[in-house]
C-alpha cells in the first residue's frame, strides 16, 4: 500500500537500561538507568516511566509542547498496555493504545501515517509514535519472575528494556531543518502483514516463530511492488535473533530472494555478542523501536541508507495460549523508508 502523500519522521528518541548502555550503537540513545528502575518501586511501573521519558526528550528535541500533538499511539508488553498508559496520561494527549507484541514500532508507524493520510485541512498535524518493553517486566508476565532463577533454552532471546518515540507529520513545511542532518526521512509504503501460523509452540524459540510471517512480508512486497534487492540498501527486521534470522535467509532463498548482504536483525544487533550473553540475541517491542532511532535513522539522516524495508516482527502469544500448547502466530507489518535530500 502506497501512501498517497509521504510522512515524514520529525525527530526521534531512544532509551534502555542496564544492558542497552553497553549496546554497538550506545553513542546515540538518548537516556540510560543503570538499574532498569527508573526511579520507580516496580518494575512494571519503570516501564511506564521508560516510556514517558523517552517521549519527553522527544518534546525537547523539536521544541514541542503536548497541546501540539494530535494524538499519541502507543504500545508495550503487558497486559492491556498499562505500562504506557501509566507513563503518558499526564502529557493529557488523545491516547491510542496498541498491543502488537513485537511488532507494536511498525505498527505504530503504520497506524500514524494512515491517521496523517485522512488529515485534509492545512494546518499543522503532528502523530506521536512510542514502543516500549522492560526485561523484568516481561518475564514476570510471560514467563517466570527473575527470582525463580530458571535456566534459559539456547533458543531464548532477552527481552530488552529499552524505548523509542517518534513524531510524525504530512507536510515537509511542518518540519524544521537540521543543519546536522543532510537527509530527512519519509515514509512512503507499509503493509500491515499477514498472521501467519509459525508451527512453533516453544515460547523460548520465537525467532523461529516469526520468520515465516517476516517471509510472507517481503516476498509480498518484491513481488506486488516495482523494486527489486538492489533498489534497497537495507531490510531490517525486529527480533528474529539469530535462529530466527537465519531460518529467514533460508526461507527467501525457497523465493530466489538471497538478502544476506542487507540483512540486518535488531535482535542480533541491539547487543554486542562478545561481552553479553542475549543467548540467541535481544527481544521485546523496545528492541526493533530503539535501534530505528539509533541504528536506523541515523544512517538514513546522513545518506549512507537511502532506502530501507522497515519490519518489526512479533510473536502472537499469551500465557494461557503458550501452557495449552497452542503454536504461536507471527506477524511482520512493513514500512519502506526513504531519505531525501533536505532543501
Amino acid at each position: 500500500m502506497f501512501l498517497l502523500h509521504p510522512v515524514y519522521i520529525v525527530s526521534s528518541s531512544a532509551v534502555g537500561g542496564h544492558e542497552e548502555m553497553s549496546s554497538p550503537f550506545s553513542s546515540h540513545f538518548d537516556f540510560f538507568h543503570e538499574k532498569d528502575t527508573f526511579g520507580e518501586n516496580t518494575f512494571e511501573k519503570a516501564e511506564g516511566e521508560l516510556s514517558r521519558i523517552a517521549f519527553n526528550f522527544l518534546l525537547n528535541k523539536t521544541s514541542m509542547s503536548p497541546t501540539d500533538i494530535d494524538l499519541l499511539i502507543s504500545g508495550d508488553l503487558q497486559n492491556q498496555c498499562v505500562a504506557s498508559s501509566y507513563g503518558l496520561y499526564t502529557f493529557g494527549i488523545p491516547y491510542l493504545p496498541l498491543y502488537g507484541a513485537c511488532s507494536t514500532c511498525t505498527e505504530g508507524l503504520l497506524v500514524a501515517s494512515l491517521y496523517l493520510q485522512s488529515i485534509e485541512n492545512n494546518a499543522p498535524h503532528y502523530v506521536g509514535v512510542v514502543t516500549t518493553s522492560h526485561n523484568s517486566a516481561a518475564e514476570r508476565q510471560f514467563r517466570t519472575p527473575l527470582e525463580y532463577g530458571a535456566e534459559r533454552s539456547p533458543t531464548a532471546q532477552w527481552t530488552a528494556t529499552a524505548g523509542g518515540a517518534f513524531l510524525l507529520t504530512q507536510k515537509t513545511s511542518d518540519m524544521l531543518p537540521s543543519p546536522d542532518a543532510p537527509y530527512r526521512v519519509r515514509i512512503v509504503y507499509g503493509r500491515a502483514g499477514k498472521v501467519i501460523d509459525g508451527a512453533i509452540a516453544d515460547a523460548s524459540n520465537m525467532g523461529a516463530a516469526m520468520a515465516p510471517a517476516a517471509r510472507d512480508s517481503i516476498r509480498h512486497f518484491f513481488q506486488n511492488t516495482q523494486f527489486d534487492i538492489r533498489d534497497i540498501d537495507a531490510i531490517v527486521t525486529g527480533d528474529l535473533g539469530k535462529i530466527g534470522s537465519a531460518l529467514l535467509l533460508d526461507l527467501l532463498k525457497e523465493d530466489n530472494l538471497d538478502i544476506i548482504d542487507i540483512h540486518h536483525d535488531c535482535g542480533i544487533c541491539l547487543y554486542d555478542e562478545a561481552k553479553q550473553d542475549a543467548h540467541a540475541g535481544a527481544s521485546g517491542c523496545g528492541c526493533s523501536a530503539s535501534l530505528l532511532s539509533a541504528m536506523v535513522l541515523p544512517r538514513m539522516l546522513c545518506g549512507q541508507w537511502k532506502r530501507v524495508l522497515f519490519l518489526s516482527t512479533g510473536a502472537l502469544m499469551s500465557p494461557s495460549s503458550v501452557q495449552q500448547g497452542i503454536s504461536i502466530f507471527g506477524i511482520a507489518p512493513m514500512v519502506l523508508l526513504e531519505s531525501e535530500k533536505q532543501i
